[in-house]
């Protein structure tokens, strides 16, 4: 039934940490010796899911679908309760004495007051416009594409930290416009899970009544990365992302026709039946079984390590939101609130040892999330008896007479807890084990 209100609808129609900086004033290393060290975890545990997956027991558990979509959709059918204070975080945060431009210089003290200006927020929550976005788009804390950084001399700052990257939204996900800036360039938006701005030709606003038919038809979800889709002409729209979910026009043999959204004049919604492979989609949500698991944690595995979702990539806490909506688990975005949601143990003030005890008795491998200050983890299970976990990680810590460093990694890995231990300058104060504050269970 969900299919035929579509159906008939598009004969109307046609024509997707917080941020947590912590500076410390230090000058970084670079030491080559360092740079030459080898990290053991990355070629004594396995980098693929299966050699995990093959030692467990997973129950095919299968989420509410109703329960995701609540959630999903909610900026079209509520506006969101943020208050203008919440709204305006980046500009307490971010001031210009502190921060610094591309050319590695601070930037001066006129910019951030005509930003400021720019932003408009004396008209928060005037518009409240529904609408949805027409690729991935990347959303800033303040209306600008410039970035901005804090002191790029120290470790773990500069480049790729863009702290004006606050999120990123794939294509054709439901948003509600705040407001639009003074030059009418940028729009303040909410997304399910976060707020900012995104550029105005980058998305359109959509009537209630085309939200209220898209949210009756039955959704497929993208299970590939960095598929081309196309309009019924061959046009190129955008593409794919895990994660991603398009509503249900017809099904056929091979795949699915879903109703998907670009623009033309003026900037107004041009609706299209875009078709898409059975290979790169699941009607409805995916049951939680080793085939489906691995699937999806391997080609969400393939992405490099992107501050904010930046370049296409993942970070951290987007690694683990994407991994899971296929299965109709919402999560927030930032690694904080993800170690908030479903059952949690508390690890805090725990040895490391009594940490390992509790992690192997209670946690449930690639079902439980680990957490720790600015980081999340997903468990993997064991290896060799050491204890292995899934995340997306910029790099290790180093530390040489009290300077830090980093050993960038850059990617999506399975280690241990003890990430980098052996390198040379390896702090230990830093270890991902001797600084996990919590688990919790996402899927029992």
């Amino acid at each position: 039934m969900r299919i035929l209100v579509l159906s008939i609808a598009t004969l109307w129609f046609v024509g997707c940490s917080s941020i947590e900086p912590t500076v410390t004033k230090t000058t970084p290393v670079v030491d080559k010796k360092d740079l030459n060290d080898t990290i053991v975890d990355l070629t004594h545990f396995p980098q693929t899911s299966s050699p995990y997956l093959n030692k467990i027991q997973l129950n095919q558990a299968k989420k509410s679908q109703v329960s995701y979509e609540k959630h999903y959709f909610r900026v079209w059918n509520k506006i969101p309760k943020d208050s203008k204070q919440d709204a305006m975080w980046p500009f307490l945060s971010y001031v210009y004495d502190e921060m610094y431009g591309a050319n590695l210089k601070l930037i001066e003290k006129s910019t951030f007051k005509q930003l400021k200006d720019n932003a408009n927020f004396k008209a928060y929550k005037t518009l409240n416009k529904r609408a949805i976005s027409l690729k991935h788009l990347n959303i800033r804390a303040f209306p600008t594409q410039t970035p901005m950084f804090r002191d790029p001399t120290l470790a773990g700052e500069g480049f790729p930290f863009d702290y004006m990257q606050n999120s990123t939204v794939s294509a054709n996900k439901p948003l509600r416009i705040s407001h639009y800036s003074k030059d009418k360039q940028w729009a303040y938006i909410f997304t399910s899970f976060t707020g900012g701005w995104v550029k105005t030709n980058e998305i359109v606003e959509i009537d209630q009544q085309y939200t209220k038919l898209w949210q009756k038809a039955k959704q497929i979800f993208l299970i590939k990365d960095n598929i081309p889709l196309y309009n019924e002409k061959g046009v190129f729209l955008f593409g794919s992302k895990v994660g991603m979910m398009l509503p249900l026009i017809k099904e056929q043999k091979d795949s699915y026709i879903v109703l998907s959204v670009s623009s033309y004049k003026n900037n107004q919604a041009n609706y299209h039946q875009t078709k898409i492979s059975k290979k790169i989609a699941h009607k409805g949500v995916m049951r939680f079984d080793k085939k489906n698991v691995q699937a999806i944690f391997d080609e969400v595995g393939l992405s490099k390590y992107g501050w904010g979702g930046m370049y296409g990539q993942r970070d951290c806490s987007s690694s683990i939101r994407d991994i899971f909506t296929p299965f109709g688990v919402w999560l927030p975005r930032n690694s904080y609130q993800q170690s908030k949601v479903g059952k949690i143990l508390k690890l805090e003030g725990l040895s490391d040892k009594e940490k390992i005890k509790q992690i192997k008795k209670h946690a449930l491998p690639f079902r439980t999330l680990l957490y720790k200050k600015g980081h999340v983890l997903i468990y993997a299970g064991t290896y060799d008896n050491e204890i292995v976990a899934f995340h997306n990680v910029w790099g290790v810590k180093t530390l040489q007479e009290a300077k830090e460093g980093r050993k960038v990694i850059g990617k999506s890995v399975y280690s241990s807890l003890k990430l980098g231990k052996g390198i040379t300058y390896y702090d230990e104060e830093s270890e991902i084990l001797r600084n996990l504050l919590s688990m919790n269970i996402l899927i029992d």
